[in-house]
This record gives structure tokens, sequence and C-alpha cells, in this order.
């Protein structure tokens, strides 16, 4: 008895070719699953929060906007543009001083990233607001020699300047390591080129090294300004008005603890979200390179692939 169907041989080998051409990709079914499971889990907890009386969301409703906390968020905002920036002037060039051949400034850049590292910035914040009870006076004087100018520290100290003083000069410690980090990453032949053309080290650090050193640079920079906004947090123990102090300053009058609370960190969460889109758009603005560099390699690819056939 016959068989209609014909039995192909194997290819040589023992190889099984097998008919792709309406492949696809297996479904996952306990992926799907597990979707599922966290996205109910979430929607359930979200559904607890907003039905919980607790939480207050009238009261957060009512004093999101409040003049108050609108005033202690300008101040945040203020502080953290302010100590950035600083931070970013002071953080570059305790960097470059760090990189230098000259031993002296390399050793007073490591000491001051060792120091400011290595305490917390609370204690950093304190300290300068207090710093009357050390020097009651602040003077400009020549070395075992006459006073220039003096002044009270307590009219120069104030909550202000003590909050700026104390984020920036932290902050630069770490804006320090994290430019030295990216200058590093910037291939040594790059420099050694830039002076093979005449150029001096400084023009050659600005227009040649530091724009391609930005691309490791932002990320962490990113990070330490949103590190930044809720370090203005700290500033409230030394009676400085920002967001945080605001509520409590409005909770303490109304009791409304948790609700006062949910408004800062709802403002937190604001702005840390915007800040994240702007980092994102920074960090693709400096990588155009490489995504260009990355297509004309995968061009010259498929031209080599099509030549070779």
């Amino acid at each position: 008895m016959s068989n209609d169907r014909t039995t192909a041989a194997p290819p040589l080998g023992g190889a099984d070719f097998r008919d792709v051409a309406h492949a696809h990709k297996p479904f996952q079914t306990g992926r799907l699953v597990l979707w599922v499971a966290v996205l109910l889990i979430a929607a359930n907890f979200l559904w607890i929060v907003a039905h919980n009386e607790n939480f207050g969301w009238p009261v957060v409703a009512a004093y999101f906007f409040d003049p108050t906390v609108i005033s202690g968020l300008y101040v945040s905002l203020g502080l953290t543009v302010v100590a950035m920036a600083i931070g970013i002037v002071l953080g570059l060039g305790l960097a470059i001083a760090r990189l230098s051949n000259d031993r002296l400034a390399s050793s007073l850049a490591s000491l001051f990233i060792w120091f400011f590292r290595g305490t917390p910035l609370l204690v950093q914040l304190i300290f300068w607001y207090n710093l009357s009870t050390l020097f009651p006076e602040l003077s400009i004087t020549i070395p075992f020699g006459p006073t220039l100018a003096s002044w009270e520290t307590n009219s120069v100290i104030t909550p202000m300047t003590a909050a700026i003083v104390g984020l920036a000069l932290n902050e630069a410690a770490y804006m320090a390591e994290i430019i030295r980090g990216g200058l590093l990453s910037v291939d040594r032949g790059q420099f050694e080129t830039a002076e093979a053309f005449g150029m001096t080290k400084a023009r050659a650090l600005w227009r040649i090294i530091i724009p391609q050193a930005m691309r490791s640079i932002v990320p962490p920079t990113g990070n330490q300004l949103i590190s930044m906004i809720k370090a203005t947090s700290l500033v409230s123990v030394i009676a400085m008005a920002d967001l945080l102090y605001s509520v409590q300053s409005i909770y303490n009058r109304t009791f409304e603890i948790v609700p006062m609370l949910l408004v800062a960190v709802l403002w937190y969460l604001l702005i840390t979200s915007i800040l994240n889109l702007g980092q994102s758009y920074i960090e693709a603005y400096y990588g155009r390179s490489e995504r260009r560099n990355n297509a004309a390699a995968a061009k010259s690819e498929t031209l080599a692939e099509e030549a070779s056939h």
C-alpha cells in the first residue's frame, strides 16, 4: 500500500531546515498574567488612597496654591538655581585643579572635596548658621598685620546666606568629581591633537575637551539638580522659609500634618518630573553626534553586505 505523502530526504549532514516564512513570536501568557496582577494591585492601592479620608484630600486641594506655600516654593527654586550655579562653577575649578600637575592645587582641591563630601549636609548648614559662636566678627586682615575691614558675623551670615553657602559648597564637592570623571572620559589623544594644532591648554579645554565630556557630565548633573531640589528642605532647620518650612508653619496652626506634607510632596514630585523631562532633552541633544555615527556605521555595514552579494 503506497503512501501519498512523499517524505523528503533530509539535507546533507542531517540538518532539518524548516519553513519560517510564517513564524511568529509565541504568546507570553505568564507576562500577561503578571501585568494584569500588577495593574490590579496598583489600581486597588490608588482606590484605597483616594477614598481614605485620613489623607485629607480636600485640605490638600485648598492649600496647594496657598500664597504661603507658593512663596516657600519660590524660595526652594531660588536656592536650587543659585546653589547649583555656584556649585558648578566651583566644581569646574576644583576638577581642573584636581587634574592639574601642580601638587599644591591638586592637594587643596582634594582636601576640599574630602571634607565637604565626608560630612553631612545638615551638619554643614547648622555649622554655617552658628558661625558667630566661633567668630563673632569676620575680618579682612593682612597676615600678622592690621585689620582692613570687619563685620559682625550675624549681619553677614543670615539664614539665606548660610543656606546658599552650605548648599553651594557641598554641591561643588560633588560636581568636582562629576566633571573630573567627564574630563577623564575624553580620549587623551584629543588633547594632544589640539596642542599639535597650536591651541593653548585653556582653549583646548573649552573648545575640544569639555564639549565632548558633556555627554558624561550631563546625566549625573541632572541627578544632582534633582537631589538639590530635595536637599533644600534641610534649610528648614535654620528657619529658612522654604517649601517644607512653609507647610510646617501652616500645619502648626491647623494641625493638618499629613495633608500639608502631601502638598509639599506633590510639589516636589511635580518639579522633579519637569526636571527629568528637561534632562532627557539635554541628553538627547548632546548624544546626537553618537546617533549620527551609529547611523553612518549601520549604513556602511549595509552597503558592504549588499556589495558582497
